[in-house]
């Protein structure tokens, strides 16, 4: 009989692979009481109601208040937060999670009438206050961003009703993280040793990357058989989702949900759609990528699970964590002594989250506040991907880092918009490192694999996905109801646009919309695809003109417009030269790479 190879239960990993939360509270009873705090500031916040518009002092007093009530907030909700994801099936942190979920809800409502109080004020008399009152001078980006978006504020009432029912409209997600991470059960699968293991969220990615066809389609046709399921469930939560998307929206004055999110960053719409016109301009190019996989794996056809697999044997099967580490140190020296100070403060002061373990939330990020790390959850699979997610978490701790050592508490938080290009910008680095270290053609090779299969995974697939959530928002919007065969339908044709007719309709691929949770994050993952294209350009200016001017971008964290921020540090992201940049250097790299498998 084939061996059973478990997933670790959470006591049984090492404890130095493990973060520790002790840094945020040193026990959890550290953390009632801190709730209990919050709970209290919180209530001292809405008795400042009113006080605003007394005069600039009490102008001063409430701003002041609700930053500290945010600040207090935020460190009991990322403890709780992260103390759930370490393992989604303890109940004790379950219930912590769901204090701070209901406490969510209550800090938002003490805090209502802040912004329509303000918007009261008139830009005179705001001007006024600053002249009486200079403090007021430290929260200028706070009144400046929120006076510019005056048109989308309702009144205190309507704006306190909204805050009340934040944790009903958290809803959908919830499901949907707890039916992805706690009760889709997936079936046994057998690995390239012939041993029978349990699938899972974390080692599918390694599976679906095996050279040995068998293994990855097994995966990929198990992988989905939870979904097929569970289909409707999916689609009745995802449409929810969006139907609270575009009601928020429409109830602030928005012409749509992607309206919303675009204007809550200050980012012109032209950027979303100009991403989506330059990516399908660009199919050609990804489609002459399949037709490679397709010459070198010698297939009549490609299927969705011939994607991932490196066309070139990868040259040491496994990276240990330690290795890891180093190869990330090495890489990183480029920016000087006070980042990589703090990358291996980050790695001896136990900020990372390591390893795989029952119940442990799947895929990974980087999560801190102002006041504690910047943590990091992974679930190290040995591969060199797991260096690269390493690397890209790690870029934005020290964006976090770094905002938080040079800006006030304020304006410390940078936007969803920039978040993401530290992180590739990272990536970058890493591949231009590693192709700098090789002259073997066979390495190079499969380094210039991987970084085509991250180009297609982050530029194409994540504008894929942006064009499918636009779709979601604008079916919903015209009143089209959202059905899983619908959505399935639409999402197998828009694949099929994508990756041309030399890839297979595989019907599963038609149901990998139930299993994305970015969906729920409204308008999030074109992010990741401009990102990666500005990263592009200024990891070649990191490499030819050295780091400052990165470095004061990551140091910037809100403190202007994120349009702004990014073109002080050389990327003007309202023009498409950026996106062309990063296509003519995957176009390269594809030719190099075809060039040395031929």
């Amino acid at each position: 009989m084939a061996e059973f190879i478990k997933i670790s239960r959470r006591e049984q990993l090492p404890l130095e692979l493990t973060w520790d939360l002790s840094k945020i509270y040193a026990t959890d009873q550290e953390f009632i009481a801190a709730l209990k705090q919050v709970k209290i500031a919180a209530a001292s916040l809405e008795a400042l109601k009113g006080s605003m518009i007394k005069g600039p002092t009490d102008c001063l007093a409430a701003i002041q208040q609700f930053f500290k009530v945010e600040r207090q907030f935020e460190k009991v909700y990322l403890y709780a937060s992260l103390k759930n994801d370490q393992d989604t099936g303890n109940q004790i942190y379950q219930g912590f999670f769901s204090q701070v979920q209901q406490l969510q809800a209550t800090v938002a409502a003490a805090g209502s009438w802040i912004i329509p109080e303000l918007l009261q004020l008139s830009d005179q008399q705001l001007q006024d206050y600053q002249r009486v009152e200079p403090q007021l001078a430290a929260y200028q980006q706070f009144i400046k961003e929120n006076t510019r978006l005056r048109p989308h504020v309702l009144a205190e009432r309507e704006e306190k009703l909204l805050a009340q029912a934040s944790a009903v409209f958290a809803a959908p997600e919830d499901i949907f993280e707890t039916l992805n991470d706690t009760d889709l059960k997936f079936p046994l699968v057998t690995n390239e040793a012939g041993k029978k293991i349990q699938l899972s969220q974390g080692n599918y990615d390694r599976l679906i990357q095996s050279p040995q066809r068998q293994v990855r389609k097994t995966a990929f046709q198990a992988l989905y058989q939870p979904y097929r399921q569970l289909r409707n469930t999916f689609a009745k939560t995802l449409g929810f989702q969006v139907r609270l998307q575009n009601f928020e929206a429409k109830t602030h004055h928005y012409s749509s949900a992607l309206n919303a999110a675009l204007t809550e960053n200050q980012i012109p719409s032209t950027v979303y759609q100009q991403l989506i016109d330059q990516v399908q301009a660009n199919l050609p190019l990804l489609q002459r990528y399949v037709a490679l996989r397709k010459k070198v794996l010698r297939l009549d056809q490609v299927h969705m699970y011939d994607l991932y697999t490196p066309l070139v044997e990868q040259p040491a099967q496994d990276y240990s964590y330690q290795q890891g580490q180093k190869i990330v140190g090495q890489t990183l020296k480029i920016f000087g002594d006070e980042y990589t100070t703090a990358v291996k403060q980050a790695f001896k002061q136990r900020w990372i989250d390591v390893l795989e373990n029952r119940g442990k939330r799947s895929g990974a990020y980087s999560s801190g506040m102002y006041d504690t790390p910047a943590y990091i959850l992974l679930n190290w699979q040995n591969d060199l991907e797991s260096v690269y997610t390493l690397i890209h978490e790690m870029g934005h701790s020290m964006h976090s880092y770094f905002s938080a050592h040079y800006q006030p508490y304020q304006t410390s938080d940078y936007s969803i918009f920039l978040a993401e290009i530290a992180s590739t910008t990272n990536e970058n680095l890493l591949t231009a490192h590693l192709l700098e270290q090789q002259d073997d053609t066979t390495i190079r090779a499969y380094l210039l694999n991987h970084f085509l299969d991250g180009f297609k995974g982050t530029v194409f697939r994540q504008t894929q996905f942006a064009e499918f959530e636009k779709w979601l928002h604008e079916q919903e919007a015209a009143g089209e109801s959202l059905t899983a065969d619908k959505i399935s339908h639409y999402y197998l044709e828009l694949n099929q646009k994508y990756y041309g007719e030399q890839v297979a309709a595989d019907p599963e691929i038609a149901l990998e919309w139930a299993r994305i949770p970015h969906f729920y994050y409204n308008f999030y993952v074109y992010q990741y695809a401009t990102g990666f294209a500005a990263a592009t350009a200024l990891s070649q200016q990191i490499i030819t003109k050295g780091p400052q001017t990165y470095l004061n971008f990551l140091k910037a964290g809100s403190s202007a417009a994120p349009i702004d921020i990014i073109r002080r540090a050389g990327v003007d992201m309202e023009q498409p030269i950026y996106l062309q940049q990063a296509f003519d250097l995957f176009a390269r790299r594809l030719g190099e790479l075809e060039e040395l498998l031929n």
